[in-house]
């Protein structure tokens, strides 16, 4: 009899052992759940639910057709409110308590830095959505990103400067504690710069700002050729306005964090004109662009913005991988991930070394408070 009881505590010692494992392993429930973190409430809702939606249409597509492996995909979402801390919050909880074997987003580089640690500790897998370097630098080697770098954005806007709109001078004016904001100035600069141009005026204000009018005035008494905004569309569609009450004639540019559609509720004619990188155009005429439009519209009765694409891609980038690596072992996801070879909205996706997509950017300019799909730049 004790020889039984001795093999039974074995036995069970082994399983116990087996599915502790890497990260937070599902392989015998009948689902498998992926967290997504994303700003539903706050600032910057209207991306947060337009990631919602695409994430949500991506999991209906996967499902419809058996699942992964025969089993259903189930996304958790939580609101970070697009605060760091509620983002480091509700990522420690979705690995706690949600038991999830990947994380999508969030939707700021400011959120995914402070989660991409927390990640990386649990060996969960991250697919996040900004562009900061210090996403992947600082998040460890389970955080990838479904959106080019600022490295290739900045490099992108200081193109189309010189190219596009033949400018010689520039000023930024940017949100100084926001790691998306500082780097996309930084690597405009050394681009713009190493193309001949000159950055004459760099202007700084601190979030929940409303008056630019001091800053502004500064940059319109040296009459630049263009002026970078790289934040985010509500920010933005004010600093427009003032710009151009002030009789700023400047031709405005920034970039991803412009695509919304409430850039021109709160802008309205102050934008046109603007030019803005993004991660694609619902206006290009790929197959997958196409199909993914159709769809969206279909399902939302709205055009996809841009952040709706990339949160789809990150949304199926991780469930391929989850398929491929034919286990829910954060390991295993993690290889899988690093060999992506995607073809999605964006165009084909491949990681380097360092995590990062690599991946071409579109330029977007503004007409009648509408987007025009210019040109794709590639790496």
């Amino acid at each position: 009899m004790m020889k039984k009881v001795l093999a039974l505590a074995v036995t069970t010692m082994v399983a116990s052992m087996t599915l502790a494992g890497c990260g937070n392993s599902a392989s015998n429930s009948s689902e498998i759940k992926i967290g997504a973190v994303l700003p539903l409430t706050g600032d910057v809702s209207a991306m947060g639910q337009s990631c919602k939606n695409a994430i949500q249409m991506a999991a209906s597509e996967v499902n419809d057709k058996g699942g992964i492996n025969g089993k259903k995909v189930t996304f958790v979402f939580e609101d970070d409110e697009n605060k760091p801390p509620n983002a480091a919050n509700v990522t420690q909880k979705l690995i706690d308590e949600e038991k999830v074997v990947g994380i999508v987003g969030s939707y700021s580089s400011k959120c995914d830095i402070s989660m991409g640690p927390i990640a990386t500790q649990n060996k969960i897998p991250m697919v996040g959505l900004g562009t900061n370097p210090k996403v992947t630098v600082d998040g460890g080697e389970y955080v990838f990103r479904a959106s080019f770098n600022d490295t290739f954005q900045g490099t992108t806007l200081a193109k189309v400067a010189t190219e596009d709109l033949h400018a010689k001078t520039a000023a930024m004016l940017y949100d100084v504690g926001n790691d998306y904001c500082k780097g996309l100035s930084q690597y405009f600069k050394e681009n713009f710069e190493k193309l001949g141009g000159k950055v004459i005026a760099s202007e700084t204000y601190n979030v929940g700002e409303q008056d630019f009018n001091a800053q502004l005035t500064k940059i319109k008494g040296l009459n630049p050729d263009v002026i970078l905004l790289p934040d985010y569309y509500n920010t933005v569609g004010v600093i427009a306005k003032q710009a151009r009450a002030l009789g700023i004639k400047a031709t405005l540019i920034g970039g991803d964090g412009w695509d919304s559609p409430d850039l021109f509720k709160i802008a309205g004619d102050a934008v046109n004109g603007s030019y803005f990188s993004n991660f694609f155009s619902a206006d290009d005429t790929s197959p997958e662009v196409v199909a993914y439009r159709k769809a969206y519209e279909a399902k939302y009765k709205e055009v996809p913005d841009a952040i709706s694409g990339m949160a789809y891609n990150a949304a199926k980038i991780m469930m391929n991988a989850i398929q491929k690596a034919g286990s829910t072992d954060g390991d295993k996801i993690q290889k899988a991930l690093q060999d992506t070879d995607y073809v999605g909205v964006a165009g084909r996706i491949k990681y380097d070394k360092n995590r990062d997509a690599v991946m071409s950017a579109v330029v977007v300019k503004i007409e009648d408070q509408k987007q025009k799909f210019v040109r794709k730049v590639n790496p």
